[in-house]
């Protein structure tokens, strides 16, 4: 008997989610935690000192505060690059993976159509994506007087690990969607790493550069933009990753339903 797929997907990626999870939150509160030394010894000073442009970059201007500290660094770098990391892996297994190694063919051959399919392998990832920065919100939460992250509130911090979520799943979105599209993984990896780093550049560089139009085109504008951090929950901005999840999604599963399958 065909095993309910939502499930099956989640025991199937047991250990890569929790792999991802404990290791995302692990990097995430480790670099949290030299907060105080940042905050109060001279590197916020010496950053200063930094070109402009970089600082605008890599937001360094204000690394003396939690907010800035963490919005530069652990929220503003390393976390959403290892969640973007999270959701194209994921994504690119969840169809196209299945397809290549015929699995796929053995899945549809149950009373099942493609769109439920696709829809269930979608929802795991989801869940791996909430499950890392719920993760990643309580250990914020575990260092938050320790670490002196107390200017930043409850509610800020879940802010920012929704948008988070938003982000891993985005990024799964487009991955599934050209796994869907196209059911060749390595076609699929490339591709979604390649929009990926690309967004990236364009939202923190699209300033610097004069074409500050450009950050419009980024997930990672909507994610940390409005800095969740300092000013709590951006629904316009978590509006626009949830769109950017629906036409992916859409796209890709409509041309799934549609083209012949790699036998």
């Amino acid at each position: 008997m065909l095993p309910d797929i939502y499930t099956q997907t989640l025991v199937d990626n047991r250990r890569a989610l929790l792999a991802w999870s404990i290791g995302t939150a692990a990097v995430g509160l480790m670099y949290a935690a030299f907060y105080p030394q940042v905050g109060s010894g001279g590197i916020a000073e010496t950053v200063q000192n930094y070109p402009e442009a970089m600082r605008e970059a890599m937001r360094l201007n204000d690394m003396g505060s939690a907010a800035g500290y963490l919005g530069s660094t652990v929220f503003g770098l390393l976390l959403p690059l290892l969640m973007m990391g999270f959701g194209v892996t994921f994504g690119a297994r969840a169809v196209a993976g299945d397809e290549e190694s015929g699995y796929l063919d053995l899945l549809l051959a149950h009373p099942v159509s493609r769109t439920r399919l696709a829809l269930q392998r979608f929802a795991g990832l989801v869940t791996g994506a909430v499950a890392i920065a719920a993760l990643v919100f309580l250990g914020m939460l575990a260092i938050r007087s320790s670490a002196d992250l107390d200017t930043i509130g409850i509610g800020e911090f879940a802010a920012q690990c929704v948008n988070l979520a938003l982000l891993g799943v985005a990024f799964g979105a487009l991955a599934i969607g050209l796994g869907a599209a196209i059911g060749k993984r390595g076609q699929v990896l490339g591709a979604a790493v390649g929009v990926g780093v690309l967004t990236y550049v364009a939202g923190n560089l699209a300033g610097v550069i004069g074409a500050d139009w450009l950050k419009y085109f980024s997930p990672f504008h909507y994610y940390i933009g409005g800095e969740p951090l300092r000013h709590g929950m951006q629904w316009a901005d978590a509006g626009a990753l949830l769109s950017i999840t629906a036409v992916m999604v859409v796209v890709g599963f409509f041309r799934f339903n549609r083209r012949d399958l790699r036998s």
